[in-house]
């Protein structure tokens, strides 16, 4: 057993929203396509992304950067709609041990017709040195997924 302590990056993100909308988006292929990967996030391509959003269920979101080709997986663990969100989030590639899977919870509080979402990502200190990585990445991904919630109605202005 690893005497390692695990390394946690937070984020807080408030949307204007309701809360069963910003659960949906993560559990959402298509949604998922809008924000989390694919050209409108960064230079790469979509090759699939599976998702069966329930206990104990996965997701594979498998994509191309490059010559790259990269799987994001995970379990999940917790999924309480529209509350909290708890997975696990590995690429498939680098996993060898328990330590190169880590864990995201993600907590949906209401708040008047929005709501405010905390990411926590929990991992082992043996990826500090990608904490801020993680972190800029989650942060850019919030910052799409807030693009992707507008209502595209609203452009009529």
């Amino acid at each position: 057993m690893s005497t390692d302590t695990s390394i946690q990056v937070q984020l807080v993100r408030h949307f204007d929203t309701p809360a069963e909308r910003v659960f949906d988006a993560w559990v959402d292929a298509k949604l998922l396509g809008q924000w989390m990967f694919g050209p409108r996030v960064r230079t790469e391509q979509v090759l699939h992304l599976h998702v069966d959003a329930r206990v104990g269920g996965t997701f594979s979101f498998l994509v191309r950067r490059g010559e790259t080709d990269i799987d994001h997986i995970g379990t999940y663990l917790e999924v309480d709609r529209p509350r909290r969100l708890v997975f696990t989030w590995a690429i498939r590639e680098d996993v060898m041990t328990e330590e190169d899977i880590s864990r995201v919870s993600l907590d949906f509080r209401p708040q008047g017709t929005g709501c405010e979402l905390t990411l926590t990502h929990v991992m082992s200190s043996k990826w500090a040195e990608y904490a801020d990585r993680t972190q800029a990445g989650w942060a850019t991904m919030l910052t799409a997924l807030t693009r992707a919630l507008v209502p595209q109605e609203s452009h009529h202005g």
